[in-house]
């Protein structure tokens, strides 16, 4: 069984996103970029699947400019077998990635599809339930534990009054939350090898895909800086300023 697992090329998780001068857009110029944590959680479940003998074959996708090569030899450097990337330099919505990945899926026929719940760019948790429709099977989103047994796989995810269990029959698409795993880290020995391991590149243009978008960004800001907070000098203190400035009680 082959496993198609997404990763997206994002601001680190470590860096202060700035706003640009214009509020266009967050400043992308000389800021390091890496693997979406949520994506490195995904690869890390493809990479244990195959681990176990469930899986034959994992392959990191992304959709981007030719940059996200960096990050696809960092999943075929933590594992993956190869990658692909699906070359373009417009900003996508979800659902045209979601498209973009769905024509992989029909060449690759893989059991799993995996990623991320989410970005931590759009935080919009859409692309995976949008590739779940387009190919017509079942979803498991924000799985916090996968097994395969035979031709289903059961998603342990979580919601908001505890944990659900589901059996999805294969092909299936899962989403992973921050608690499936710890991802590892890539080896010098991995990092060298993951240089020789095949990475296609696709054109997007020539996958016939209306990727058009259909939203605009009008504005992007900085939230509001946090005022100061003040120290008070005994409980009682406290709780007069909560009850008559505050309101909070």
């Amino acid at each position: 069984m082959k496993v198609l697992v997404a990763v997206k090329r994002v601001v680190d998780a470590n860096v202060k996103v700035r706003v640009k001068a214009d509020e266009s857009d967050v400043e992308l110029s000389n800021v390091k970029m890496s693997i979406n944590p949520f994506c490195e959680i995904a690869v890390e479940a493809a990479l244990q699947l195959k681990e176990s003998g469930q899986a034959s074959e994992v392959i990191a996708v992304s959709v981007g400019p030719d940059a996200c090569q960096e990050q696809l030899r960092t999943a075929l450097a933590m594992g993956a077998d190869r990658a692909v990337l699906i070359k373009t330099g417009s900003d996508l919505e979800p659902l045209a990635i979601a498209k973009l990945l769905y024509t992989v899926t029909q060449r690759e026929e893989p059991g799993i599809v995996l990623l991320g719940k989410q970005s931590i760019d759009g935080d919009n948790n859409q692309t995976g339930q949008m590739l779940s429709a387009l190919m017509g099977s079942a979803q498991g989103t924000f799985a916090s534990q996968i097994n395969v047994v035979g031709e289903w796989v059961n998603v342990i995810r979580e919601v908001d009054g505890g944990l659900e269990t589901r059996s999805l029959r294969l092909p299936a698409v899962i989403t992973a939350d921050l608690r499936l795993n710890e991802p590892r880290y890539a080896s010098l020995p991995n990092i060298m090898k993951a240089k020789k391991k095949p990475l296609e590149v696709i054109d997007a243009g020539d996958l016939g895909v209306d990727i058009a978008p259909r939203l605009k960004v009008i504005k992007v800001s900085a939230p509001p800086e946090r005022k100061a907070g003040i120290r008070v000098g005994s409980v009682q203190e406290l709780v007069e300023k909560l009850k008559n400035e505050a309101g909070v009680i």
